[in-house]
């Protein structure tokens, strides 16, 4: 392109073209569902167990210690602080075992107490009222956590420049480490733990045009888009891969039974059963 032919107005028509080119929609969006990964159709994928199993997670802590760097805020975490959620929704998704509340016991108790009180108060008024029925203990008890959060484990970029026009990319690498455990209830044997990793990928594209169009006239314009992965999303990709990673290698090693001992050479078995033995 010859520059030397745009004058006033035109230069301000083609910055104003760069700007609307990375400019993002203004339009409200509606809410929607999150989309399932393809980890998380695995679990749906996963042969029916024997019987499913009664479950808790009190907590799945953030052990990272990792803050936001400055200065976006010096008191906002790294790492999203929800991972609880994520981890009884990857249970639940996997059909494999019945999640009991324990996140939340204190409200659950302190509702309990309430539906007591109703049902003695009626009982004593001649009303025939069953009483709440007892809580349901688990088998199995799913600790661990985010344990490690690192940034800049990669970066690079691309970039040229010529008479004034040109272009660059750069990138960055983050990972994100969480380990699961599965605690038999009974006698506080660990059964079995696995650790994944997801790596969160940042990428910045800019472009920009310094070129003198006339005497004295310059024209300078930049645009630039950034695409970055949620980092709550890796951790729920992370968490879900654990979970089916540690549905398998407790088949694998006889700590639970498949509904149907045939479905050992299923697909999805056969996938995360090769990954377990890298």
């Amino acid at each position: 392109m010859d520059f030397t032919i745009i004058k006033g107005g035109t230069a301000l028509v083609l910055v104003a073209l760069l700007s609307a080119c990375v400019t993002p929609p203004l339009e409200p969006e509606s809410p929607a569902l999150v989309e399932k990964s393809e980890v998380a159709e695995d679990l749906e994928k996963l042969p029916e167990p024997k019987g499913r199993i009664m479950a808790s997670v009190y907590s799945f802590r953030d052990l990272t210690g990792q803050y936001r760097p400055a200065p976006s805020s010096s008191f906002s975490t790294a790492v999203t602080q929800g991972a609880a959620a994520f981890l009884i929704d990857a249970l639940n998704r996997s059909g494999w075992f019945l999640t009991l509340e324990r996140e939340g016991l204190q409200d659950l108790l302190t509702e309990r107490k309430i539906a007591r009180a109703v049902v003695e108060k009626r009982q004593k008024s001649g009303m025939a009222v069953a009483d709440v029925p007892d809580l349901f203990s688990s088998d199995i008890l799913f600790q661990g956590g985010i344990v490690a959060y690192e940034t800049n484990i990669k970066t690079g970029g691309l970039g040229a420049r010529y008479l004034g026009v040109g272009a660059s990319e750069q990138y960055r690498a983050d990972q994100v480490t969480v380990n699961l455990r599965a605690v038999d209830v009974r006698t506080g044997r660990i059964i079995s733990t696995v650790s994944t990793r997801k790596t969160i990928y940042s990428k910045e594209l800019q472009v920009g045009v310094y070129r003198y169009i006339d005497f004295k006239e310059l024209l300078e314009t930049e645009a630039g888009v950034t695409t970055n992965e949620p980092v709550q999303q890796c951790v729920k990709l992370a968490i879900e891969a654990a979970v089916a990673h540690l549905i398998v290698k407790g088949v694998v090693e006889g700590n639970w039974q498949l509904k149907n001992p045939a479905d050992m050479e299923s697909d999805v078995i056969q996938q995360y059963s090769l990954a377990l033995q890298q």
